[in-house]
């Protein structure tokens, strides 16, 4: 929870510098679980749309006040957690010695690449978007962290 907050608070629109995978794959997981509580309320009126419209009645009667609040708090969640999902995706390809435009690669049908880009280790040592974040320099890596 600490990195999803970190990467909201202080990272934001950060793309420059190299993120860790436990920064990435934390913020990632959190991201995806509170998109995923907030999705369920809506799949429920999806749902509830379909079986109305199979028995004949009007589907709009299920579109209430409650439905409009779960979609638009969903849709603000989504566009406020765009940038920063992009920026530690972005300095995650960097940790890992990629260019973050390989991030574009999403938008042709290629995120298996992008998500196995991010799986990969880091560079040991400084590359051109700065130094490891993991404290590794000559390939040996840093003492054990307790978390």
């Amino acid at each position: 929870m600490n990195e999803y907050l970190n990467v909201i608070r202080n990272n934001y629109a950060n793309f420059t510098g190299r993120a860790r995978r436990r920064e990435y794959w934390m913020f990632t997981l959190i991201n995806g679980i509170i998109t995923f509580v907030l999705a369920i309320p809506l799949f429920g009126v999806v749902t509830s749309l379909g079986m109305q419209a199979d028995a004949g009645t009007d589907p709009s009667a299920a579109l209430t006040g409650t439905t409009l609040i779960f979609g638009l708090i969903y849709t603000i969640y989504a566009l406020a957690t765009f940038v920063p999902s992009l920026a530690v995706t972005v300095r995650r390809l960097h940790d890992a010695g990629f260019s973050g435009w390989l991030y574009l690669l999403n938008f042709i049908g290629l995120s298996i690449v992008v998500l196995v880009l991010c799986v990969l280790d880091s560079k040991p040592g400084s590359n051109k978007w700065g130094p490891n974040p993991k404290g590794i320099t000559d390939g040996t890596p840093a003492p054990a962290q307790n978390w």
